[in-house]
């Protein structure tokens, strides 16, 4: 059996979708047709018998357009008044849909010190893995509205593969607007190429990354191969992969030949602990 046919059978799963992965690049309102379709895709995962976590940014975006500004404040006060606003009008959205599947939902924000703190790390694992022992789907985020440095995850890629070790997932799938990593920017090098497996992260492949963004997320390829450095030393294989059509998701778990999977690397030695404690992963 192939890398790809062994998706099939991962049974814990860490979902992370961006915010430019869940508005129209047009407005920055929120597409509701994919968020429906993720939010359904995610609810046949859990009626195979697995367990799904949701990293979900988008409350910063959601409350910026409730309040009518144009674009992302620059003020940290604005900016956390807005995650507040847009976090509530977020959560209130998927808990209405996954009810409409039949499935339950439960908030779960969370801050830098989950890392920094032995024993808030330890409380997040046991209330992480007691909603997926009562069957519900943890839904978590950065909690900005009291984060003292602004977007401390790089858009919750690194957060994303944090819970991933916190949960023990096998899984980490990162939803991003490039179908995958190539071995240059896509949208300014026709050339460039999807590669679609890596065994190992090493330095070539992070300069390789340096540079890529998006328009509405805060994170960049740069922080998703953080992720996965983080996610595949604690035993998760990850996956790029892209958001515009999220039946993609569907078609990954099949075995199909979409994103880029970073597979997991037991052999290397590294300091996850470390590596996010110093905050290694903003280092370019």
């Amino acid at each position: 059996m192939n890398v790809r046919e062994n998706l099939k059978d991962k049974k814990r799963i860490v979902i992370k979708v961006g915010s430019s992965s869940l508005v129209h690049q047009e407005t920055g309102e929120l597409d509701l047709v994919k968020v429906e379709k993720m939010i359904r895709i995610i609810s046949d995962i859990k009626n195979q018998g697995k367990d799904v976590v949701l990293v979900s940014s988008g409350a910063i975006s959601v409350g910026r357009k409730i309040l009518g500004l144009a674009k992302r404040p620059e003020v940290l006060s604005m900016i956390q008044a807005c995650a507040a606003l847009g976090q509530g009008e977020l959560m209130m959205l998927y808990q209405k849909l996954f009810m409409e599947y039949n499935h339950k939902a439960a908030q779960v924000l969370l801050t830098f010190d989950v890392i920094t703190s032995d024993e808030r790390r330890k409380n997040a694992e046991n209330t992480l893995k007691q909603l997926l022992d009562l069957d519900i789907i943890p839904i978590v985020n950065e909690n900005d509205t009291v984060a003292t440095e602004e977007i401390e995850f790089g858009d919750n890629d690194t957060l994303s593969a944090i819970v991933s070790t916190l949960i023990g997932a096998d899984l980490l799938v990162l939803l991003t607007d490039i179908d995958g990593f190539y071995t240059d920017d896509p949208r300014k090098n026709p050339k460039a190429k999807r590669i679609s497996v890596i065994d190992k992260i090493d330095d070539s492949l992070k300069d390789m990354a340096k540079g890529t963004v998006t328009r509405f997320g805060t994170g960049g390829m740069y922080t998703k191969i953080a992720a996965a450095q983080i996610a595949t030393h604690s035993g998760a294989d990850t996956v790029i992969v892209e958001s515009t059509d999220m039946e993609i998701i569907h078609r990954l778990m099949q075995g199909e030949d979409v994103g880029t999977i970073f597979l997991t690397d037991s052999e290397t030695s590294f300091d996850i602990l470390d590596f996010i404690k110093n905050k290694k992963y903003l280092e370019k």
